[in-house]
């Protein structure tokens, strides 16, 4: 029994990082945001991400809105020299990922509002966008969004 108490207190300790790793989104859960399509596209959205010659790092295009409930396909292309990611949410949301980022640089992701590419790689997002509101999509690797890598997405 002794011999099974330290591994049962370490199983325990584990619970609420299993907990807590089951509430990602991967598995197609609502965000405020939307959540991922489980139906076809009615339109593609082309989204481009690269640095400029000033040094500045943009998304092209740096606006975007839909509709409530619409479902796109965004294809997210890296036409820069260097990795980034597109990840959409709200501003809150957006912040503190941004700090986490900041803490953890080679953080890995699997969350389906998100997608992180090498330079000339291309990815797609299909996504259903939930109730109207002020959304915000940006580059969260650090030193991205300070170079201007971030835009505003509204759904209304």
């Amino acid at each position: 029994m002794t011999t099974r108490l330290p591994l049962i207190a370490f199983a325990l300790s584990l619970a609420p990082g299993v907990a807590l790793a089951a509430g990602n989104h991967a598995g197609g859960h609502p965000m405020a945001i939307g959540m991922a399509a489980h139906h076809k596209p009615s339109r593609t959205v082309e989204v481009t991400m690269r640095e400029t010659d000033d040094g500045a790092y943009v998304f092209e295009p740096a606006d975007l809105a839909f509709t409530p409930g619409e479902t796109v396909r965004l294809h997210i292309v890296n036409a820069g020299e260097t990795e980034h990611e597109f990840v959409m949410d709200t501003p809150h949301a957006i912040t503190e990922h941004k700090a986490l980022m900041e803490k953890f640089p080679e953080m890995e992701h699997d969350d389906p509002n998100a997608v992180r590419l090498g330079p000339g790689e291309e990815a797609d997002i299909l996504w259903t966008f939930g109730d109207a509101g002020a959304f915000a999509f940006a580059c969260l690797l650090p030193g991205h969004y300070e170079a201007g890598m971030h835009g505003t997405l509204d759904v209304k």
